[in-house]
């Protein structure tokens, strides 16, 4: 009877003590998961906000970051009740995870080289001021209104902070962070190494906007050589797409073991990793640097 009991009592005990112990490991990654997702999120809002205020978009971080978490649940969810496989709904969930860096990084590209293309005639107008007997002051201010944007918000921002006694120089080393193109940096140093040691410096801008404008030129003679290469790239990485969706329609019983068996998800993401190195491979190829 006594051996029973203590059984017994050594029984719950040991119950006990596991409850106990599986409670605290869920307690603590409960709390360890809840601190990880509170960093991602922040992570997030502050890129948001960050890129938002460098793109002059006044949209709330917050809204943008549940919307892109909404989007991809609801696509996620779309994309599991069309193919039934996991393996798709694990890609389009990173592929959606993914998107809002790949969405800013194209955003910024796009407005350094609408930048980059209005610097000419910005520094051509800035030249013109100079030499009709404005200050630099009353310069810039007029290139900020008359450019077109993005470059006449750069400016307006530079206009500004020197309107509440930041110097000229830390204004345009400020711009050159916030718009890192080297056109630009050369642009805006060779102003500033003008006024530190002096000499005309309509002149010195007047040859800044003719280089810029045949910097341009010759670039846009790249472009078009290899604008074919470019095509082809895209081309090719979009033809086993439609190949793809091709077969499924006229043969979906054979192209469904793609996605409802191992070995056909495997030879998904072999295809998959290899459009993707073949794509960036051509890219690689015919982007030249001018």
């Amino acid at each position: 009877m006594t051996n029973n009991l203590m059984m017994l009592a050594a029984t719950l005990m040991a119950v006990v003590g596991t409850g106990a112990f599986f409670a605290v490991i869920a307690y603590g990654s409960s709390n360890f998961f809840v601190g990880v997702g509170n960093l991602l999120v922040r992570r997030n809002l502050e890129r948001n906000q960050r890129e938002a205020s460098d793109l002059f978009i006044s949209a709330n971080p917050v809204h943008l970051f549940w919307g892109n978490v909404g989007a991809t649940i609801a696509v996620v969810g779309l994309a599991h009740w069309f193919f039934g496989s996991m393996v798709v709904s694990a890609t389009v969930a990173v592929f959606m995870m993914l998107f809002p860096g790949f969405y800013w990084a194209r955003e910024r590209s796009r407005r350094f080289k609408k930048i980059e293309e209005q610097l000419p005639d910005a520094f051509m107008m800035l030249a013109s001021s100079l030499q009709s007997g404005a200050s630099i002051a009353s310069a810039l201010q007029t290139v900020a209104k008359e450019s077109p944007a993005p470059f006449s918000q750069e400016m307006n921002l530079v206009v500004r902070k020197t309107q509440v006694g930041v110097s000229l120089d830390d204004a345009l080393v400020q711009m050159e962070q916030r718009v890192p193109i080297d056109s630009l940096i050369m642009a805006t140093s060779a102003v500033r190494i003008s006024r530190e040691v002096g000499g005309n410096l309509v002149d010195t801008i007047f040859g800044i906007a003719e280089t810029l404008r045949r910097k341009f030129t010759m670039e846009g003679k790249i472009e078009s050589l290899t604008a074919q290469g470019k095509a082809q790239g895209k081309f090719m990485a979009a033809l086993p797409i439609l190949v793809g969706g091709g077969l499924s329609l006229i043969d979906p019983e054979s192209m469904g073991k793609l996605l409802s068996t191992a070995e056909g998800n495997l030879v998904m993401m072999i295809i998959v990793v290899m459009q993707v190195l073949g794509f960036i491979f051509i890219n690689k190829v015919t982007s030249i640097d001018s």
